[in-house]
Order: structure tokens, then sequence, then C-alpha cells
């Protein structure tokens, strides 16, 4: 791994003080075709980093020539003014807090941390949470000293401003940074891509477990690949990777979604990307979606208010499906017997939801899940109805859902037919990852959604088609990157 550091003058960093590559910021933004073939890892130590400086455009530039640095572009904008960090604050000042209650006794007015690392152990808690909320390699923290400790100010600590002792630390600093070993030393292809995977550890349901993502990271490391995960509360390491895989229920209204439009706005592959995620989440939308381009679905009827119940159960009959548009694993759908229990369930329902859809019940064995990524099948598998129940997932039962059980397909044992309408139907979404739900019934095949979030467990999904999905899941990402000249 190559490290270069930039720094604002020749003489800010001794040469002495580091192994690794010293060069002006200046030198850098002059001559684009140095390490030309490398991806090196920058560390920009330049002493201003106002919008449009030197040090400004070193990242920026760092950014399109395909090598990682840190500070980001979006670091800078963020600690350039109060109002584009407050959101951070409450959560560093509950860990300031617990620092002080630690070092039992008034904080100093400032403290400097660099690289995660604080001034001593005490720091810890709050050093590694700033970095992961501002990834910079020099950060001084204002604080106003009270019964409840309180940030004043983030800003950079730039090296011309260390005094003797701080600069001897850094140093320190910067050598246990650029000397860590993140990763077992086992002989493999030399990494060059590394891929964020945003996981929940406590998710209930998750949509990869961690022992199928590390299958994964087995497969990608084979070819030149490093997968690592990474939680809701890195969002401020994700620009130090190269592509995003989000392997949590995305929602738009949580952390999720913010991710995905990072990852976007930093120029990285992402599944699942914002505007799938827009397009899924919402039942209604995918139902008109899929009626516009011819993609069958089961007969449906939008709700907006009581007075359309009465012509539902006309149109469907009983029993009816009932839905909100925006829910995942089952859960916000549910089945009505009839009248007085639509007319309940519709009145709870259109008290959070405007509109509510209800479709024909169309009673199976089992649900296709077909794979689709970049607009061709990836697997194929059977998703069986849970014990008793009229779904895949009974979240009815005390305790734990109840999941039905599965059969795995390769794509050539599954019906033609069936592959051909998942396609249809991811195609009309975008062009990343998706699972295509689909009935088979006496008059015809129908899908019954599409998820921007579909599971992907070794030994379930890919049991079909082997290590080919994760292979091809891996070579999407490769392929825009290169494609991006990264």
């Amino acid at each position: 791994m190559t490290w270069v550091i930039l720094t604002g003058r020749q003489n800010d960093l001794d040469q002495t003080a580091t192994p690794h590559k010293i060069i002006t910021s200046r030198d850098y933004l002059a001559h684009p075709a140095l390490f030309r073939g490398q991806r090196p890892k920058i560390i920009n130590l330049s002493n201003s980093y106002a919008y449009q400086s030197r040090g400004y455009y070193a990242s920026l530039l760092a950014s399109s020539r395909g090598h990682r640095v840190i500070p980001s572009v979006e670091t800078m904008i963020d600690l350039s003014g109060r109002k584009l960090y407050e959101n951070a604050l409450p959560e560093l000042e509950q860990a300031l807090n617990r620092c002080r209650r630690t070092l039992g006794g008034a904080l100093p007015a400032s403290v400097s941390v660099f690289f995660g690392i604080g001034p001593s152990q005490a720091w810890d808690r709050f050093a590694r949470l700033l970095f992961d909320w501002f990834r910079a390699p020099a950060l001084e923290v204002a604080i106003k000293d009270g019964e409840w400790a309180q940030i004043r100010r983030i800003g950079f600590l730039p090296l011309a401003r260390m005094k003797a002792e701080q600069k001897a630390r850094f140093v320190a600093c910067l050598d246990t940074y650029t000397s860590r070993q993140w990763r077992d030393t086992k002989a493999r292809a030399p990494a060059r891509y590394s891929f964020a995977t945003l996981i929940d550890p406590q998710e209930e349901l998750p949509p990869s477990t961690v022992g199928s993502l590390r299958h994964w990271a087995r497969v990608a490391g084979r070819m030149g690949v490093e997968v690592e995960p990474i939680t809701r509360r890195d969002l401020a390491k994700l620009a130090n990777y190269d592509a995003l895989f989000i392997r949590e229920t995305t929602a738009i209204s949580n952390h999720t979604y913010r991710f995905a439009r990072r990852a976007q706005q930093e120029g990285m592959p992402v599944i699942d990307d914002p505007l799938s995620m827009i397009r899924c989440t919402n039942k209604v939308y995918l139902n008109e979606l899929m009626l516009h381009n011819g993609v069958p679905v089961p007969p449906t009827v939008m709700i907006t208010g009581p007075g359309d119940l009465e012509a539902a159960a006309d149109r469907l009959g009983f029993p009816v499906v009932l839905k909100i548009p925006d829910s995942a694993f089952s859960r916000g759908v549910k089945k009505a017997e009839n009248m007085a229990e639509l007319k309940a369930l519709a009145t709870r329902w259109l008290e959070e939801s405007d509109l509510l859809i209800a479709q024909k019940f169309l009673p199976t064995a089992f649900d296709w899940r077909i794979g689709v990524l970049g607009g061709e099948p990836l697997f194929s598998v059977q998703y069986l109805m849970a014990k008793k129940h009229w779904q895949i997932v009974n979240h009815e039962r005390r305790g734990r859902p109840d999941e039905g059980g599965f059969r795995s397909f390769t794509l050539k044992q599954t019906p033609a037919e069936v592959v051909d309408i998942a396609v249809r139907a991811a195609r009309c979404i975008g062009n990343g990852l998706y699972g295509v739900d689909i009935k088979e019934a006496p008059d015809g095949i129908h899908v019954i959604e599409v998820n921007d979030n579909p599971n992907l467990d070794h030994g379930c999904e890919d049991a079909g088609e082997k290590d080919e999905v994760w292979v091809r899941l891996t070579q999407w990402f490769i392929d825009r990157l290169e494609r991006q000249g990264r």
C-alpha cells in the first residue's frame, strides 16, 4: 500500500519523520501523471482547506484520479460552518461528557485529535467517534466546560499551528494510522478496490447474514477486491471506499437512504441506489409502473378513503389483500376475509397513509423470487409459505417471525416465462440488483413486487448458480469503476 502525504510547504513536515513520500499540494496538482497506474492513499495536510484553495483542489482532484484521500472535499465542506455539522453534536457531546466523567475533572478549553486518537486513553471513545464523523488527519475541538460540557467549535488543525509537543504526537499518530494491518496476510490477489457493506448487526431479518457476506468477501478477494462491513455510524468513512453494497432493510426515511445518496454524490457504484429505493419501496408506484409497461400484476384497486372499499370488494371479491404502500418483509400486508375486516383494517391504516392498495388474493404454495442484476437474471428460488399461513413470513406469531422454507433452482430449470417477466419488471426500475416476486396462478403469471433490497444468502439464493452469483455481483461493481477510470 502506498501512502502519500501532501503538505502546504516543503518544510511543514520533516522528511525523516515518516517513511512515506511527502510532496507539496502544489506539486501534486501540477503533475496529474504522478502515481499513474497506482492507487495511493493520500493524506492531505495542506494549511488551508477553504473552498477553492490549493488544499481543497488537492482532495477534489485526488478523487478524480482514483486516489483515496483524507480529508475528502465533503468533510471540508461539512466543517466549514457550525450549521453544517450541528447534527453530529448531540452524539459527540454525549461521548465528550462520558470522557469528562472518566477524566474526573474539568475539561480543557480545547482538545486535538489526530487520526481518531486523543491525547490519552480517556479520550479514546470521543476521538474515535469524532473521526467516524469527520475523517480528517488533525482536528481541534473547542470546549465549553460546565455541568454538561458543550462543543463550541470543530475545526481543522494545520501543521503550521501545531505546537512542538502537538507535532510530535501528530507524527506518532500518523505512524500508528499508516501502519495498521486491517486484513490478514494470507496470500491472495492484491486488492484493487475496497467495497463497503452496510449492515446492522442487530437486525432480526437482514437481507444477508454476516456469514453470507464473509463468503462474498472470500470470492471477491480472489478478484482483487476487499470487502469491509460498516454500520450506520460510519457515514463519514464512506468516501474512503470505492463502492457500497447496502445489506440492511432499506427505507427512504432512515439512514440507508442517506448512505445511498452520499455514495451517489461521491460517484461510487451503489446497490441499492437512491432512485431504486424510491421506486421499489412504494407499492402504489410499482403497480402503476408495471401496468404502464405491460408487466402482468394482480387486479388492483387504489384506496384513497372509505368510499373506495365497496368498489374494491365488488371488483376483487373476498378474501382481499390490503397493503400499505411502503412496507417490507410482509409487514403492512394483511388479508381481509369480509367487508367488516376490510373496513376495520382500512380505517386503521388510512390514519398512517393517504393511500392504500387492495389486490386480488392469489393463493399459492410458494412465490418465485428471481434475482436480476444489471438487467439480466442472476438467481432463482421458490419461497414457500410459512406454516399454516398465506405469506412467506408470518409476523403474527409470538416471538421471532416464522419463515417458510425455500427451494433453489438453476436459471435453466426455471420456467422461461417466469424469468422473462421478472427481467422485464426489473428493467422498469433500473440497472441494479432486484428481487422480483412472482406468483403462478391458474389465470397466469403475476408480478407481486420488485424488491430493491432482495435477500442474498449463501446456501439459499446462490444454491442454484453457486458462486457465479457472487462473482457477477463483484464484477458489476468492478465494471462501473473501470468505466469511471478508477
